[in-house]
């Protein structure tokens, strides 16, 4: 990333800028904005004009996601943050924290099945009544195919 020139220190970003600073699309940037992820200020042309935190909040945004955290979870970390100031490595240690036990939750929840997965192919028959990849959730298939109705009292 380029040394920001003592000039330009308290320069605001154009939309196009922070898109090609972040390698994000500006319609991206727009969306995270609706969502209260970041935050514009307009010029007298009615312009987005971004301050120069927003590239961090922009990375963070975007290694957040690749590893699968919610837009809502990543809104509910930043609403944490003092506004206007620049997450730092403390900042981020707190919000990574935060999304470790869902992570390891989801990565067990995609193990177990990864397993089955082998002994499914190998078997080939991806019955509704037995097939605890295809049918993992259903309760009621003891009773039968078909719909089933809870007794009524």
């Amino acid at each position: 990333m380029p040394e920001i020139k003592p000039e330009e220190h308290g320069k605001l970003l154009s939309v196009g800028e922070v898109a090609r600073r972040s390698g994000v699309a500006v319609s991206a940037l727009h969306f995270y904005e609706r969502k209260g992820l970041i935050a514009s200020e307009r010029n007298n042309g009615n312009q987005r004009r971004y301050k120069r935190e927003i590239l961090r909040r922009v990375a963070i945004i975007k290694v957040a996601q690749r590893v699968g955290i919610p837009l809502a979870d990543i809104a509910a970390a930043f609403s944490a943050l003092p506004s206007g100031k620049t997450p730092g490595a403390a900042d981020w240690a707190r919000m990574s924290r935060l999304w470790h036990d869902d992570l390891n939750d989801r990565i067990e929840m995609l193990i177990s099945p990864r397993d089955q997965l082998t002994d499914c192919i190998g078997c080939g028959c991806l019955s509704m009544a037995s097939c605890p990849l295809r049918n993992h959730l259903d309760r009621l298939s003891d009773s039968g195919p078909g719909a089933h109705f809870p007794a009524e009292r």
